[in-house]
C-alpha cells in the first residue's frame, strides 16, 4: 500500500506541476531570469518532497508550490506593468564593451571577469576583441555582440539584392501520416499531393518520413530509409 501511495502522490505532483507551468508560461532555460531559475528549482524540490511524503502533510508542500507559482505570476505581471519594477525583478542590460573601451565597473557589478568574457567572445567566433564594436550583458546572462561594420557578414542589402519573401513551411506528411489540416492550410488537396509524390517516385504515402510545402507550393520530400550512415563523420 505504501508503494501505491507514493505512486499516487507522484502522479498528483506531476499534474500540479503541469498546471503550474501552464499558469507561469513557457520559457527556455536561456530566457530565465535569476529569480525564475531559483523559483523553478524550489518548486521542483517541493514537488519531489510532495511525491515522497509518507505522512499526512500532503497539503503543506502543495500550498508552498502554489504560493511560489503565484509569486512568479505576480512578479511577471508587475514587470509587464512597470519598467522600474521590471528592472528590479529581472535586472537590466549592462554595457561591457563600447567603441573599443572595456568598462571595468560594469564587469565588477556583473560579476564577470575578463577570462570569462574573452571565452564568450571566442565561443561566438570573435577571437580578436578589436573586431567588436560593442558587447552587452543581457538580463538572462547571455552576452550580445555587435561586430564592427567591416567585420559583419555580407547581406543582400549590401549587394543591392532583393531576395524573395520567406514564409513558414507546412509539414504535410510526418512519419507516413497525412497532416490534413496542414495540407488544407497550404492551399492544396490530396490529389495534388499524390501527383507530387508520384513525380518524386513515391506511390505510397507510408514511404514518406517527412514532406513539407512552402509558400510557392514547392513540395520537399524525405523518404524513409532503414540504412545507417556508413561512417560517423563526427568521430
Amino acid at each position: 500500500m505504501e508503494i501505491l501511495y507514493i505512486i499516487a502522490l507522484s502522479l498528483s505532483s506531476i499534474v500540479v506541476l503541469f498546471i503550474l507551468c501552464k499558469l507561469m508560461g513557457y520559457r527556455q532555460l536561456s530566457q530565465l531570469s535569476m529569480f525564475d531559475y531559483v523559483n523553478g528549482i524550489t518548486i521542483g524540490n517541493i514537488a519531489a518532497e510532495m511525491a515522497t511524503s509518507l505522512e499526512d502533510n500532503f497539503f503543506q508542500p502543495l500550498t508552498a508550490m502554489i504560493v511560489y507559482a503565484l509569486a512568479a505570476v505576480f512578479l511577471s505581471w508587475l514587470g509587464s506593468k512597470s519598467i522600474r519594477a521590471r528592472r528590479v525583478i529581472s535586472g537590466k542590460p549592462s554595457i561591457l564593451l563600447n567603441h573599443g573601451k572595456l568598462y571595468k565597473e560594469n564587469f565588477r557589478k556583473s560579476k564577470i571577469d575578463l577570462n570569462e568574457f574573452t571565452a564568450q567572445c571566442r565561443i561566438n567566433g570573435y577571437f580578436d576583441i578589436s573586431q567588436l564594436e560593442a558587447a552587452i550583458l543581457e538580463e538572462n546572462g547571455h552576452i550580445s555582440f555587435l561586430p564592427k561594420s567591416e567585420n559583419r557578414p555580407l547581406s543582400p542589402k549590401d549587394m543591392a539584392i532583393v531576395p524573395g519573401r520567406d514564409a513558414l513551411v507546412a509539414n504535410v506528411i510526418i512519419d507516413g501520416h497525412l497532416m490534413t489540416e496542414n495540407l488544407k492550410a497550404s492551399g492544396k488537396d490530396e490529389k495534388w499531393l499524390k501527383n507530387q509524390l508520384h513525380a518524386h517516385g513515391i506511390s505510397d504515402i507510408r514511404q514518406v518520413f517527412l514532406a513539407t510545402c512552402d509558400l510557392n507550393q514547392k513540395l520537399t520530400v524525405f523518404s524513409k530509409t532503414g540504412r545507417e550512415t556508413p561512417t560517423d563523420i563526427f568521430s
